[in-house]
């Protein structure tokens, strides 16, 4: 067996914050199990492709496919079900397979497209009106607005690099003044890139 065949996967614990992060690596993980698609799209039932299947097959063989794939879901649902904290886990409890458990976080933490819509224009308001704190370390800013940025994206922001840049330069403190300055007036905010100002300063 190879190393990469006995590794196990580690489930990010969802504990109710950051739901869109959670779901962004679960899906991964899942993908890399081969269940994304029974989470995704349940438990296959009498598609063509099934019955073509079945009657291409014996009943015998049928029945070892569909234990195949009960124990691909208990497997995908038992993921689900680790990847929650005691305090979700509650909500899904009655779920009797992956693709039902999934759902119900996601109804209940993904919202729909209102709920959407003012969580992303809190997080706008958020983005304008952030800046750095007196005092506060240059790392510890960037860390929190580059945090800021990532939510606004997994909500379908898109924030070009030269408004980015724009808010890095306008929100520093006063102390931080003539580097952006000498940026401002030597590179063509339009081009340069946001690592790039990172590292000037």
């Amino acid at each position: 067996m190879s190393g990469s065949e006995g590794s196990e996967v580690r489930t990010p614990i969802f504990s109710g914050e950051n739901y869109e992060f959670w779901r962004i690596k679960m899906v991964t993980v899942f993908k890399s199990l081969g269940l994304w698609s029974l989470v995704e799209k349940g438990i296959p039932t009498s598609d063509s492709k099934m019955k073509k299947k079945a009657e291409e097959s014996s009943e015998e063989e049928a029945d070892a496919e569909m234990i195949v794939v009960l124990m691909k879901d208990a497997k995908a649902l038992g993921i689900i079900q680790n990847a929650v904290s005691n305090q979700i886990f509650p909500r899904i409890a009655n779920a009797d397979s992956a693709k039902m458990a999934w759902n119900m976080l996601y109804t209940e933490y993904h919202g729909g497209d209102q709920v959407r819509s003012v969580k992303l224009q809190n997080l706008r308001r958020e983005f304008e009106y952030m800046r750095m704190r007196e005092n506060e370390p240059l790392t510890a800013y960037l860390t929190r607005l580059n945090e800021l940025i990532n939510q606004m994206k997994t909500f379908g922001e898109v924030l070009p690099n030269e408004r980015l840049v724009q808010k890095v330069l306008i929100s520093l403190s006063k102390v931080y003044d003539p580097i952006c300055l000498v940026i401002e007036n030597t590179k063509s905010l339009e081009t340069i890139e946001l690592q790039e100002v990172i590292a000037i300063l």
